[in-house]
């Protein structure tokens, strides 16, 4: 019989600042998102944030799973509160018998106006959620004529499973490239291949940047810099190793105020800038979790419309330091996996989306088969 005996980490989101426009509030709306369990267990509880919302927001909340539905509760009550700013708020433990290789189905009813300034685009093979006009949080599927699917994942930003004492969670750390497909093809790679003690945790933000952010509305949903992300994306039930691939966004971003206000190139940081940032807001900070620190490379970008010489010498020089510094526990590099072997700068042409700066399907497929195994051992 299995002995359950720790709480791990089975599904994570980072929490980050919705796209501003003219719309910023919904009523009567019901979110559904699907969670696939990598563990059994017998209990779960969920985390939600309200991280980067500036008002108190209150919603129900409901999981489903074979069948049955269990409502969730914070300190007993049914009424889910999130104070502005908050950055976590770990749920009362819910007693569910789950078997690995499942699914359940996280359902939020916001029945007043909401402002919805706390959430994360992610998508991939196993990342589609749906909302729905009214309230369906018990509904077995959505009305067809009055729901949509979404990609944009809100206040709901963790599941934890309680389990046995073998299992443990893979943190991926980074910006719209892990933001995308590759973090939920690893999920599945590992399910298929066996390794079925470990879970793989996104923590992405489009367009966050290791050193800087950007604090207007044009590009609030750029998200918050790693100063502040990382810390509290860290603390993950169960996890004992973090792969980062962040940075790119350090160097294409920058264009001159005379091109953009906002853009400055004063914020393009130097080698050693980005070596000292990487050093100490990341690697410092994940050892004093005692987790194992992975680095990854940074992915070709000659065609993207910022691309320059000065910003590829600069990748370039940033990801053999990545290669060969001491610090970090080892480096998966997708750089190398994914580039045009004939012409490095740029993607190998299956491998690029058309934008020259993020891969393909087949290309975010390649980076999760370019992690080394020992990582989901």
């Amino acid at each position: 019989m299995k002995e359950f005996t720790k709480w791990v980490a089975a599904w994570g989101n980072a929490p980050s600042i919705h796209e501003q426009t003219e719309i910023r509030y919904t009523k009567d709306v019901t979110l559904r998102y699907p969670i696939f369990i990598v563990f059994d267990g017998d209990k779960i509880r969920l985390h939600f944030s309200n991280l980067t919302g500036f008002e108190l927001v209150s919603f129900q909340c409901a999981i489903s799973y074979m069948d049955k539905y269990y409502d969730v509760t914070c300190q007993g009550n049914p009424v889910i509160q999130l104070d502005a700013h908050q950055a976590d708020l770990e749920t009362d433990e819910i007693e569910i018998d789950v078997i690995a290789g499942t699914q359940i189905e996280v359902s939020i009813y916001l029945n007043e106006f909401t402002l919805m300034d706390s959430g994360v685009f992610i998508c991939g093979p196993l990342s589609m959620g749906q909302y729905a006009y009214g309230n369906e949080m018990y509904a077995t599927d959505f009305p067809r004529d009055t729901s949509r699917k979404t990609n944009w994942y809100y206040f709901l930003t963790g599941v934890d499973v309680h389990t046995e004492e073998n299992n443990h969670a893979l943190i991926c750390y980074g910006d719209s490239i892990t933001a995308q497909n590759w973090p939920d093809d690893l999920v599945i790679r590992a399910w298929e291949n066996g390794y079925h003690n470990v879970s793989i945790i996104r923590r992405a933000v489009s367009g966050t940047r290791i050193l800087r952010q950007y604090d207007n509305i044009t590009y609030a949903a750029y998200g918050l810099k790693g100063e502040i992300r990382f810390p509290v994306e860290m603390h993950t039930a169960g996890a004992d190793s973090v792969l980062i691939q962040h940075g790119i966004n350090d160097i294409i971003h920058p264009v001159g105020e005379e091109v953009n206000i906002f853009r400055p190139m004063s914020d393009l940081p130097t080698l050693e800038e980005l070596k000292e940032g990487y050093t100490r807001l990341y690697i410092r900070y994940a050892r004093s979790l005692g987790y194992k620190v992975y680095g990854a490379t940074l992915l070709p970008i000659e065609g993207w419309r910022t691309y320059a010489p000065f910003r590829d010498e600069l990748r370039n020089a940033f990801n053999d330091w990545l290669r060969t510094t001491a610090l970090l526990d080892g480096c998966i590099d997708f750089d190398e996996a994914v580039r045009d072997p004939d012409h490095p700068a740029r993607f190998f042409k299956e491998y690029d989306s058309g934008d020259h700066l993020h891969p393909s399907a087949k290309g975010y497929l390649t980076m999760a088969n370019a992690v080394d195994e020992k990582l989901l051992k």
